[in-house]
């Protein structure tokens, strides 16, 4: 695990960047990698690395270079099948100089061209200098578990792990991108390759970049869209389904350091937990969970049952409400706006297990393959009922539930009731489940956005990624598959990827998620809808190949997903903090939002006649950015 830069002039015959520019952006990624530095500089390109060191400790240094020096490499990741790799590329002729899987790269390249990407079974972000043919060639892993941003300027490329390794280059504009701000206003996040600054781009998940005589190109080396379904019987489903998972497991354990789990309780952490066990081989896994004082955030029991049965050490945590420093923290580090409030406890949790492994296994991904989330079923039912509710009747139900105050538990029928009916009021049918996973309609808008920003986003389509992922797959997929595509491309890349690596890596914490192994994705998109939502048993087929390992119990748990209480805590602990972000006086300034509508919506919250906690939070981050970033201090 690391973090990576890349400088590449457009001039050939530059001379190479100054080391002390080198050293500035490598510095603000120290946190990525705190165990050592590594950089090569040649006429035209430096390449540079911050790394943590988890495999081959001793002779794992980075930069890798070929046999004669000609081709460099420094990569951010684990490739996890570097072994039968190495084995085919000495059998060729390829002389190694460690253990380390990253020198693997460099030798692949030079035997396989930009097809040795789809050889790769592991999570990465790697950035190549071939001096052959004077080409720069940086790449991501399948889903996006490893970050990589860019900017072209006027004198050549930049590269990063982190926005903030290109804004200490120096140089860049900060100028902000209005649409990027529309996308993370409507979702929390904004979708690759858009980020907050104009100048800089994120290559999205399962791409490459080319950059060659100073013209860059962008490529895609592998589509879950392409997989073929086929009819599985459900008897085979699950065994093959069992061996995946578990090889996936088996071989993510891959370390020359201690190693750990987040375990939830729930299906998918359950799932990683019973395989690790299974692969341990003698040695003692950790597991780690956090809670809350809210009875109904806390999953710790769940959590304890399965350290129990797998005989993991295991480690407790609680969040607290009093994270106005953490917010600052965190909100700071993140260089961009975004507001999944789940960022705290997954930071806390990071903190914990760093005390005590170097790399932890998560079970993020299960949901996006197997159906997991509450908005396919409000989809399935949404479908049902098209007809039978004309637009105006949902309207109508709308504004009369806005009378009825929200309940103040994680989730209720209550709750529940009015999210579905707002979705199905406020957001598009053409955009499917993420009608009950954006956050502002497009009448919201007419009142929180001003003249200024409306006008800037009039051709804006904030709903184009959204669609048009839903949209990519051939009609041999099903709905759900659909579905499940758009979520593996949008809501899980650019949102719990970004979450879960800048916040476990700002406490130099390595995660790997068995469930984004490419074959265990391949297979589950093999697989038809049937086999994973079944009579209304979400993650069916997972389930099924999952008895006999994982107690009845948590198997028929309904998902509660990792989140806080902030609706409550916005309205007690979190009050003086919002008010200082969100003041009239500051929002005018900004020039972007109207200062009367978050009053009104800030005034709401507090008296609890509406849950606003989704806006009102995602307005403090942006306020919270634009201070440190843009400079607007009132």
């Amino acid at each position: 695990m690391c973090g990576i830069i890349g400088i590449v002039e457009r001039n050939a015959a530059a001379p190479a960047a100054a080391d002390t520019v080198v050293a500035r952006m490598l510095r603000t990624l120290s946190h990525r990698g705190p165990d050592e530095e590594g950089c090569v500089s040649l006429p035209g390109v430096a390449l540079g690395m911050r790394r943590l060191a988890i495999v081959d400790i001793a002779g794992g240094q980075q930069p890798f270079a070929n046999e004669n020096g000609t081709v460099h490499v420094v990569a951010n990741g684990e490739i996890y099948n570097f072994p039968e790799l190495k084995e085919e590329l000495i059998a060729r002729g390829h002389r190694f100089r460690s253990r380390s899987d990253v020198e693997v790269l460099v030798h692949a390249y030079e035997e396989y061209g930009e097809e040795f990407l789809t050889r790769l079974r592991g999570m990465f972000a790697l950035a190549l200098w071939d001096g052959r043919n004077r080409t720069f060639m940086a790449a991501r892993d399948r889903a996006g578990e490893k970050p990589l941003y860019y900017a072209e300027t006027a004198a050549g490329l930049l590269l990063g792990s982190e926005i903030k390794a290109l804004l200490a280059h120096g140089g860049l504009s900060r100028e902000m991108d209005l649409e990027a701000l529309d996308q993370f206003l409507t979702y929390e996040y904004i979708i690759a390759p858009r980020t907050i600054f104009s100048t800089v781009r994120k290559l999205p998940a399962a791409h490459y970049l080319l950059y060659r005589e100073g013209e860059l190109s962008i490529h895609r080396y592998w589509d879950a869209a392409a997989v073929q379904v086929r009819e599985w019987e459900e008897a085979e489903a699950v065994e093959a389904l069992r061996a995946t998972f578990g090889t996936a497991v088996r071989r993510q354990m891959m370390a020359d350091v201690p190693l750990g789990v987040f375990l939830s309780g729930g299906v998918d952490s359950s799932a990683v937990a019973v395989c690790m066990r299974d692969g341990a081989d003698g040695r003692r896994v950790s597991s780690f969970s956090m809670g809350f004082a809210d009875g109904s955030y806390d999953e710790r029991a769940y959590a304890r049952e399965i350290a129990e049965l797998c005989g993991t050490h295991h480690v407790e945590g609680s969040v607290e409400p009093d994270i106005a420093g953490l917010f600052d923290r965190l909100v700071v580090h993140l260089d961009e706006p975004f507001s999944d409030v789940s960022m705290f406890p997954t930071y806390l949790v990071s903190q914990m297990a760093r005390e005590h492994v170097k790399v932890v296994l998560t079970g993020d991904g299960g949901d996006e393959l197997f159906g997991g989330y509450d908005a396919y079923e409000a989809q399935a039912l949404a479908t049902r009922w098209a007809g039978l509710a004309p637009d105006v009747a949902v309207r109508a139900a709308d504004r009369l539930l806005e009378f009825v105050p929200p309940t103040g538990r994680k989730k209720g029928m209550i709750n529940k009731v009015r999210r579905f009916v707002s979705g199905l009021a406020g957001g598009p049918p053409a955009i499917a489940q993420y009608r009950w996973m954006t956050f502002l309609s497009a009448e919201a808008k007419g009142r929180l956005y001003s003249p200024r920003l409306q006008d800037a986003l009039v051709s804006a389509d904030v709903y184009r990624p959204a669609r048009d992922a839903l949209s990519r797959v051939s009609a041999q997929h099903d709905l759900l598959n659909r579905q499940l595509y758009a979520d593996l491309s949008v809501y899980l890349a650019d949102d719990i990827l970004v979450k879960v690596d800048r916040m476990s890596m700002a406490t130099s914490l390595e995660t790997r998620a068995p469930f984004l192994d490419a074959d265990v994705m391949e297979l589950a998109f093999s697989m038809p809808g049937r086999l994973k939502i079944k009579g209304g048993t979400r993650k069916y087929i997972l389930k099924k190949a999952l008895e006999g390992m994982v107690p009845p119990a948590i198997l028929a748990r309904p998902k509660e997903g990792f989140s806080i209480p902030m609706k409550t805590w916005l309205r007690r602990e979190l009050t003086p903090l919002m008010e200082r972000l969100l003041a009239p006086a500051r929002i005018r300034a900004g020039g972007l939002l109207e200062a009367r509508e978050v009053a009104r919506l800030i005034g709401e919250h507090r008296a609890g006649r509406a849950n606003h906690a989704h806006v009102l939070f995602s307005l403090m981050v942006f306020e919270r950015w634009r201070e440190e970033f843009a400079g607007i201090l009132i």
